[in-house]
Formats: structure tokens, sequence, C-alpha cells
């Protein structure tokens, strides 16, 4: 089994914490997305995982330590790592062709935008794969349309009226990814575009019109990290599921605690400094953070920040940040200072 990660996009909608860390890195309940992303769908594939593929964009900005870090997360599930460039921004289907050379035989396509709590049990009639989750407005995603044997026979983005509720997450498994290569190079070789770009939709129904059997699979959890507002919202639902599952790990033994409390779920790394503070309920600190006079909840703070004098609620602080203040609800990036 193969697993094929597109992560090229800057994540505009991230800003302003993707202006210097591409989104699949920004950490979530203690891990990169991309790395939590990926070691679940390993662990529910069930299977030996014999080579992950990540399609990267600008070298500028996918540097070598973004590189490294991939690598180390491929080699820590026993598996090669192929690294592959986006050079142009020219969409879904123009990404996975990045990784051509690595297209073949089973193997799941997953954005690393996404985090998921599923059961991958892979239908052995299916040619393919597409999960899909259940959603109260469907009119705002793209969906999928079944026949009465439960196929997959259209994709539908955005239905004005009702096709159905079930929503494509991003996530697909093919028995022989090549078929879908040899539709991509169609939709490539025949300039298909749509929203300027190429889609990987267009291979997909390229497979459908052959005769090719797609099911659906369905998660249990779905959690966006799209914008700031909802990776905050994904910070808190996954520190919950790490708790239920009995993590073990989930407060540094070195962290240094002076007259303060946490209350559970956190996340805390390690070398943090908390004095007079109340951290909690979840909230996930990075490696060496320093958090004095400050009451936190539902929030998130990446690595060697200084928290000072702070009420903070459905906050979202980056790197190297220094910040002093009774501000509420922020969204703070990098280096920034706040006195």
């Amino acid at each position: 089994m193969k697993i094929i990660v597109p992560m090229a996009g800057r994540g505009s909608r991230l800003r302003p914490h993707t202006l210097t860390v591409p989104k699949p890195l920004i950490p979530v309940a203690g891990q990169p997305i991309v790395h939590r992303l990926v070691k679940d769908i390993a662990k529910v594939l069930n299977q030996p995982i014999e080579e992950i593929a990540f399609i990267l964009g600008d070298p500028a900005f996918f540097g070598d330590d973004v590189v490294e870090s991939l690598k180390e997360l491929a080699t820590g599930l026993g598996a090669k790592a192929s690294i592959y460039r986006q050079d142009q921004p020219l969409g879904t289907g123009h990404a996975i062709m990045c990784a051509k050379e690595s297209l073949s035989g089973p193997a799941v396509i997953a954005y690393a935008d996404t985090l998921i709590r599923a059961d991958f049990n892979l239908d052995p009639n299916a040619d393919a794969v597409i999960w899909v989750k259940q959603v109260d407005r469907p009119e705002a995603y793209g969906v999928v349309k079944l026949n009465d044997q439960k196929e997959i026979v259209e994709l539908v983005e955005k239905p004005k009226d009702f096709v159905s509720d079930l929503a494509v997450i991003g996530i697909y498994y093919f028995k022989d990814v090549s078929v879908l290569k040899q539709e991509l190079q169609h939709v490539l070789d025949n300039n298909i575009i749509h929203g300027g770009e190429y889609q990987i939709n267009d291979g997909i129904k390229g497979m459908m019109a052959k005769g090719k059997v797609f099911k659906t699979g369905e998660v249990e959890e779905w959690m966006d990290c799209g914008n700031k507002e909802v990776t905050v919202e994904t910070n808190t639902r996954m520190l919950g599921f790490l708790k239920a599952d009995g993590e073990e790990q989930m407060v540094a033994n070195s962290v240094s605690l002076d007259n303060s409390k946490i209350i559970e779920p956190c996340f805390i790394g390690e070398n943090v400094i908390l004095k007079n503070a109340t951290i909690g309920p979840n909230v996930s600190i990075g490696n060496n953070c320093t958090i004095t006079n400050a009451t936190i909840k539902n929030s998130l703070i990446q690595t060697h920040s200084t928290i000072k004098n702070a009420d903070l609620d459905e906050a979202m602080i980056g790197n190297h940040v220094q910040y002093d203040g009774y501000f509420k609800t922020i969204s703070i990036g990098d280096y920034s200072v706040l006195e």
C-alpha cells in the first residue's frame, strides 16, 4: 500500500500562521497536521505501508527542514519517503500527477488539511473508495450521488438542489492508482480545466465513465484545519479524542509548575514554564514556552513563545511570539511582539 499526500498549497485562509510555516506542519494537539493524518491513515489501514509520496510546493517555503521531517515521518512508519514538487498551483489533479512515478498499485490519496477518525474497511469489490461525511449543509460541499447499489455514480460540487448529504472529505483509495494516472494524463493532455485548474474529479469521472466501481467509506469524525477558528476547534476535539483513547503522555515531564494548574485535556510540550497560570481545558502548548500570570483555555500556542498577563479563549499563537496584554480572542503569527 502507498499513501500519496498532496500538500503544496500555502494555506492562505490560515494566515498569518502560514506566512512562515506550511499549513500541513501547523501542530494540532502536539503534532503537525500532516504527521497526525498520515499516522492515523496508516493505523486504520492495518497493513504495511511501502511508500509515502509527498507533493510539496516552492522549495523556498517547503525547505530542507520540511523534507527532513517528512522523511522521518515515513521512516517511522516503515515506509520509503518520496518527495515531489508542484512548481505551479494548477490544481489537485496536477498535484497528483507530479508524483506520477509513484502512481502504481493500491494507494490512498489524502489531502493534508484535514484530520479524521475512521475505520477503513476496504470493499474488495470496489475499484475505488471515496471517504465521505454526512453533513447538515450539503450545498456548501462537493457531494456524491449514489445508485440503488450504493455505488457512486456522480460527483456534484456545491449542489443547489439536493443530491445527497454525503460530503467528499479529500481522502480516496484506489485498488490500482495507475488507472487514475491514465485518466489524469488524459485531463492534462486535453487541457480539461475547471475553475482554472486540473481537478482530481475529472480523472475520477473518466474512471466512472469506463465502468469502474466507486464505493463510499464513511468517517466517524472529519476535522478541518482551513482557518483559525476551525483549527482551534479541531485542536479541542483532537485533545478530547486523545484523552478518551488513554494517550499516556500529553503533558511532558519537564513542564515546570509554579502556583499553576492544568485542567485536562491539554497537550503541553517539553520545557514549558507555567507561573501563576491556569491552563485548560483544551489547550495545546508547544516546546519551550513560558506563560506567566495567565488564564488560557480552548487555545493553540506553538513553540518558543512568551505569554504574560493574558486571559485567552479560542486563541491561536505562533512560534517565537512575545505577548503581554489583556486581549481576549486573538490570532498571532510567528515572531510577533505585543507589549
